[in-house]
């Protein structure tokens, strides 16, 4: 892929906060890389002066409160949310109660005014992703099974004609990213509608 910095501010511009939000997907093995190629292009793209929020989805029962302490005593009462709230942050805690886990669409639209949303996994949802891939995974690529993957990162040359940047040209991989990512009206547009 070709960066540049003319395609670089052209991509700025069109991100700016007076455009709608949109979203990108990661896809890719586990240990593929993601989160720390995440961590890196997060820095990146606010460097461009965008906001950039994450959607991680967990494949497993995770916890981000504390046991024993007040939130977690409320939400083991019997409370389906829990707001907790400081100087630095606030977190909302939500139990499902045996309710279906929510779709993509419905947490896209939780989800505060930003520029761009990364999403990683949610991999059967209506979203453009961009593959994470790592020979020393040994795992096979995704894009060919999986229309949604609209460009790979990744260390080694890929034979295909989706664009392909290099895990380690960070600037190149966020400028993937922001040419792939789709209005977030359009993933909450292909929602099915509840009835």
């Amino acid at each position: 892929m070709s960066g540049g910095t003319a395609g670089v501010d052209v991509l700025t511009i069109g991100m700016s906060s007076e455009t709608r939000m949109k979203v990108i997907g990661l896809a890719g093995w586990s240990g593929a890389g993601k989160t720390t190629l995440l961590s890196r292009v997060i820095p990146c793209l606010l460097g461009r002066g965008l906001r950039v929020s994450v959607i991680k989805h967990a494949h497993h029962e995770f916890d981000v409160d504390l046991p024993g302490k007040d939130s977690w005593v409320h939400r083991q009462s019997g409370a389906t949310e829990v707001l907790v709230s400081s100087t630095r942050r606030w977190a909302l805690m939500h139990e499902l109660r045996g309710a279906d886990e929510p779709r993509l669409p419905e947490l896209l639209a939780k989800m505060a005014q930003v520029d761009l949303v990364v999403v990683e996994g949610f991999k059967r949802e209506p979203v453009n992703k961009i593959e994470v891939y790592r020979a020393a995974n040994g795992k096979p690529l995704l894009f060919p099974d999986d229309p949604r993957v609209v460009g790979i990162a990744s260390d080694v040359a890929v034979a295909t004609t989706l664009p392909v940047a290099h895990l380690d040209d960070i600037e190149d991989v966020a400028e993937l990213m922001l040419r792939a990512a789709i209005p977030v009206d359009d993933v909450l547009a292909s929602a099915p509608a509840e009835g």
